[in-house]
This record gives C-alpha cells, sequence and structure tokens, in this order.
C-alpha cells in the first residue's frame, strides 16, 4: 500500500498522492472514457485513496464518471470535489459562492458522484461578491448536516484564508505549486503551515512540462488547455525548456523520468503536502506514483531549487481573464 498523510488538523488521511481527474473530461485532448475508468480501477488497485474532481470539469461529467466508476467501493476513497462558479448551457460564465447556491450545488455533486458524502469540499475559486463567511458558514452547515466532512479552499489568498478559517477550520488548499510554479512559498505556505492547514498541489508537472512531454502551444488541438497557455507560447516555451533542463539531469542521475523526479521535489518539501498529479492513462498514473520510492539529496533539492526559482519560468501561469480569478 502507498505511504499516507495527513491533510490538516482535523485528521483527514490520505495517500501521498492523489488522482486529479480532470484530463478525463476533455481539458487535454480527447476523453477516453474506457482508459479512464480502467485508470481509476488501477488507482484503487495500487493504494490511491484521493480522488479529486469538480462540478466544472466538463461540466458535471467528470463526478458522473467518479461515480460510475467508484460504485460499491466508496468506503476506501476520499472524493474531494468543488463548487463556486455560475454555469450557463454547459459554460462557466463566473463565479457564484452565495449560500444558498453553496447547499444547491453540493446535493447536485453528492447526485452526480453516487454518495451520501463529500469527504473535502472546496470552493473552486473565491467570490468576490460573496464575503468569505457566507460561503464557509453555508459549508460549516454541510458539515454539520452530515453530507460533508471537510472544508477546502482553492486558489484564495492570505486574507481570505484567514478569515475562512475563523469561521470553520480549513482543511486543505488546493493551488497550483510545483517548481514550475513556486508562487506560494513566500507567503501561503507558512500562513498554512501556522494554521494547520494542508496543501494540496495541482498541475505539479507543470501541465506536462516538468515531466518533458511538452510542446509548442500551436502544436495542441484547440481542445486543449495547453493551446492556449502563454509558457507554452513561442519564445516562452524555448526558455521554459531550457530552465527544466536540470529535472532531466537529475532523472538522469536516478534512472528515473522528470515527472518522478518534479514530484519527488514536491513530496520532499513538507509531510503536509499530498499532490495531484492529474493523468488519464494507466501508465502515466504507475509513473507519477514511482516518485514516492525517490528520495533526492540535499544537493539535488538545491540544484532544482536554484534552477527553477521563483519567478523563473517565462511566462504568466494562466491568460489574464483566468488570472483575474486567483485571490492573491
Amino acid at each position: 500500500m502507498l505511504a499516507k498523510r495527513r491533510i490538516g488538523r482535523q485528521g483527514l488521511e490520505v495517500s501521498a498522492l492523489g488522482l486529479g481527474c480532470l484530463g478525463m473530461s476533455q481539458s487535454y485532448g480527447a476523453a477516453d472514457e474506457r482508459e479512464s475508468m480502467a485508470t481509476l480501477d488501477r488507482a484503487l488497485e495500487l493504494g490511491v485513496t484521493l480522488f479529486d474532481t469538480a462540478e466544472a470539469y466538463g461540466p458535471f461529467h467528470n463526478e458522473e464518471l467518479l461515480g460510475r466508476a467508484l460504485a460499491g467501493r466508496r468506503e476506501r476513497i476520499v472524493i474531494a470535489t468543488k463548487f463556486g462558479w455560475r454555469i450557463e448551457d454547459g459554460r462557466v460564465v463566473g463565479t457564484d459562492s452565495r449560500p444558498a447556491h453553496v447547499k444547491e450545488v453540493a446535493d447536485g455533486s453528492l447526485r452526480r458522484l453516487g454518495t451520501d458524502h463529500i469527504d473535502l469540499l472546496y470552493q473552486h475559486r473565491i467570490d468576490p461578491e460573496v464575503p468569505i463567511e457566507d460561503t464557509v458558514g453555508a459549508m460549516a452547515d454541510l458539515v454539520r448536516e452530515g453530507k460533508v466532512r471537510y472544508l477546502g479552499l482553492s486558489e484564495a489568498g492570505p486574507a481570505n484564508i484567514r478569515r475562512a478559517h475563523a469561521v470553520h477550520p480549513i482543511s486543505a488548499l488546493q493551488s497550483e505549486y510545483s517548481l514550475w510554479e513556486r508562487n506560494l512559498e513566500e507567503g501561503i505556505i507558512p500562513l498554512l503551515r501556522e494554521l494547520g492547514i494542508g496543501l494540496v498541489p495541482f498541475a505539479p508537472l507543470g501541465r506536462g512540462f516538468l515531466a518533458g512531454s511538452a510542446r509548442k502551444s500551436e502544436e495542441y488541438p484547440a481542445t486543449d488547455w495547453r493551446a492556449t497557455d502563454p509558457r507554452f507560447a513561442g519564445p516562452n516555451f524555448d526558455a521554459n525548456m531550457r530552465a527544466a533542463s536540470t529535472v532531466r539531469e537529475i532523472a538522469a542521475e536516478h534512472a528515473a523520468t522528470p515527472a518522478q523526479i518534479a514530484l519527488a521535489w514536491i513530496l520532499q518539501k513538507g509531510e503536509d503536502i499530498v499532490p495531484i498529479p492529474g493523468t488519464k492513462r494507466r501508465t502515466y498514473l504507475e509513473e507519477n506514483l514511482g516518485a514516492l520510492k525517490l528520495a533526492l539529496t540535499a544537493n539535488q533539492m538545491a540544484r532544482l531549487d536554484g534552477a527553477l526559482p521563483p519567478g523563473a519560468v517565462a511566462g504568466p501561469r494562466y491568460n489574464e481573464r483566468l488570472m483575474g480569478y486567483i485571490d492573491r
């Protein structure tokens, strides 16, 4: 079985690596439902217990897929899902974390997932129109009703993390964190450790860049997220490929893959960190889990830190519209 870690001080225990399910619903090229289902089966077989989804993935398709795949095996898994968007005609058109909407969406997620409780419920993005105290108050009601076990936030900034935690204990912050994106290190991670909140990094492989599988943005189909990612475009791509060369060098030293080195680096940043690399293929799942067997030396950690320090990656991590949803 896989090593376990605790997310937050409230007692939520999960496998040291989780599985991000977003890519199973067409954000990274065409979906392959048969392989996705096989990947979920294999993850369970190998001991993964944390499965991450959201109402917005699809929208709705991802929760339904996960619900079908995990039917009859609920007691073995921790389901994390997210709310916080206004969805119209199958498209995300803005944020919506009004208390009434929070409860409505939670019921929809429970129905799609085929379960009577959500283990970890995140607010997907801070809603600037709704005080965080009101949103977390509604989430806390769901805990009292037995529909939710633990609460989380995603891409929240320091002020809102503190305000939310004062209403009800927050167990986890889900944010992008990797050698590719280190914006959390200066202010967010120290705050999480002060408050006893775990970190669940998404995109820990830089959307494939740190795994060595990236191509220039124009080589991806329009349905793929990376087709519009600024870091994959033009000169940014070439600069970032050079910056990531140290990951590949250390992978060769371990007879490992670059993805395994990138994940090992995150895992060694703290026992309170549980990355959720996403994949829809069994081969990549098995490769990612191999990172749990690696131990990087202090020298190798320092080389990686120096090769990709905070702010070194060329280009913003999202386009201007999406960056507007990040609460910093």
